[in-house]
């Protein structure tokens, strides 16, 4: 009994802190009725509601202005088309990249009907794309052309050849379908190899056609010449390889791998064996090469 009674007996000490705990719990309770009383709390929710508020009605506005965006396209080249703009016109993944295969033998598409040779789009998304497409001048001209090449034929006309290495960018707007623009790829391309090799080599360039290219070949010619910059292509380096315009880094890092697992390349068949070689321009190619 005593030991029971004992747990009812305070020092002062202990009458102290029990004093000043309940004193407390009484000030909480005070100072929680009066701030109820004042709405603190329900402020307070009220504020976050409205900021939830402002929040939602934001991303509210958002997908309003979202669903009103429409893909708009611009006229383009159908040869420089990227994957995004195909897929946005509604064009699949395979006929971009037939496209895309198409463009890496260094080749064009001159008109909305070999677009879709190349392609396979239907005829449905063609005439929905055809509006779109922006070729080069003279694929616009081209029916032009044709007269023009007819009554090229009754002129009395003679066409003196000069040689393209030495030909200003004058000469070569004398041509019909090469304009200011070609002139100009043509010249740098010239800068790039130091010299041209062969007439043949215009075929390569962006925006010579066919048409344009047989009148190339009947106003220029190439002399042959020593100052043609050749690379030993058993010793050029895959740095000294990809300066060569036709070569690009995967190409030149495959020449080296080939040299040094079979040894020295001793014509252009070994060359083209090569992965990744471009097959359609070797011909050229040999003549800036030593073997």
């Amino acid at each position: 009994m005593k030991e029971f009674k004992s747990y009812f007996l305070f020092s002062r000490e202990h009458r102290s802190g029990i004093f000043l705990l309940i004193l407390l719990i009484c000030i909480i309770q005070i100072v929680y009725y009066v701030l109820k009383a004042n709405n603190f709390f329900n402020s307070t929710n009220l504020l976050q509601d409205k900021e939830w508020l402002l929040v939602q009605n934001k991303i509210d506005s958002i997908k309003k202005n979202n669903t009103k965006i429409e893909y708009k396209p611009k006229s383009f080249n159908p040869n420089f088309i990227t994957d995004y703009k195909g897929y946005m016109l509604g064009m699949s993944v395979e006929e971009i990249d037939r496209l895309h295969q198409y463009r890496e033998l260094g080749k064009f598409v001159n008109s909305p009907k070999e677009f879709q040779q190349i392609t396979h789009v239907s005829d449905e998304l063609l005439n929905k794309m055809e509006p779109l497409f922006k070729f080069p001048d003279w694929v616009n001209s081209k029916k032009s052309y044709k007269a023009f090449e007819s009554f090229s034929k009754k002129t009395t006309e003679k066409i003196i050849p000069i040689d393209l290495n030495s030909a200003t960018k004058e000469d070569l707007m004398k041509v019909y379908g090469i304009g200011d623009k070609i002139s100009d790829i043509i010249l740098k391309e010239r800068e790039k190899f130091g010299t041209f090799v062969a007439v043949e080599q215009l075929e390569f360039v962006w925006g010579i056609s066919p048409e344009v290219l047989q009148e190339c070949k009947l106003r220029f010619f190439v002399q042959p010449t020593q100052s043609v910059k050749k690379i030993n292509i058993n010793t050029a380096s895959t740095k000294e390889l990809v300066k060569f315009p036709y070569f690009n880094y995967v190409f030149a890092k495959e020449i080296v791998t080939y040299r040094s697992m079979n040894g020295i390349l001793s014509s252009i068949e070994d060359l083209a064996k090569i992965n990744n070689c471009p097959l359609e321009k070797l011909k050229i190619i040999a003549l800036y090469l030593e073997f």
